[in-house]
């Protein structure tokens, strides 16, 4: 189910509003759609690379948005939110956003908004552990925009490194979070 969406989001990057689209799936993706933007970002950036840092932009602003709904319903709806996540399967990957959120706590939300791990699940705990509002953004900003950065820069490359890019974001993105967990352990 979520590669026909995957394939359909993809599509968008042909229509004349995609940006309004990649406005949409940046925001819904951040606190509950599960298609991530870099499915319509790629092939957007593509099709207008001189537009690529300008959409690279646009997708942070949007996903920041999406993942400040996500805190927002946690900090006002703590329980529920938790026991809706825990119901829907996402238990396991709420307990390691709470750990590491507790654990490194600003460096978590920056690491999930860059890494492949569930930004929105990080968004959700940063929101019912208490996190500031301010470093929440911050580190948002700081994640999604490096990612999407990324993102728009690989694509802009064009046709010679458009068939792996979504691998190569994976393996710079789990490479980073990473490297990042290693130094804070020996740190």
């Amino acid at each position: 189910m979520v590669s026909r969406f995957t394939a359909r989001v993809g599509s968008w990057s042909r229509h004349p509003h995609a940006p309004r689209y990649l406005a949409a799936v940046s925001f819904a993706e951040s606190s509950f759609f599960p298609v991530p933007p870099d499915v319509l970002l790629a092939p957007l950036c593509l099709a207008r690379p001189k537009e690529a840092r300008f959409l690279a932009l646009w997708t942070t602003l949007w996903s920041v948005a999406g993942g400040l709904a996500a805190f927002a319903l946690a900090a006002w709806a703590t329980e529920p939110v938790m026991a809706t996540l825990t119901e829907a399967g996402f238990g396991s990957a709420l307990e390691t956003a709470e750990r590491w959120f507790a654990a490194w706590g600003f460096l978590a939300v920056v690491i999930s908004g860059f890494s492949p791990v569930p930004y929105k699940i990080f968004a959700f705990a940063a929101g019912a552990m208490g996190m500031t509002v301010p470093g929440f953004v911050l580190a948002s900003i700081l994640g999604r925009g490096a990612r999407f950065v990324l993102v728009a820069e690989i694509a802009r490359g064009g046709a010679a490194l458009r068939g792996g890019h979504s691998r190569r974001v994976r393996i710079v993105g789990w490479s980073v979070a990473a490297l990042l967990a290693i130094v804070l352990l020996l740190g």
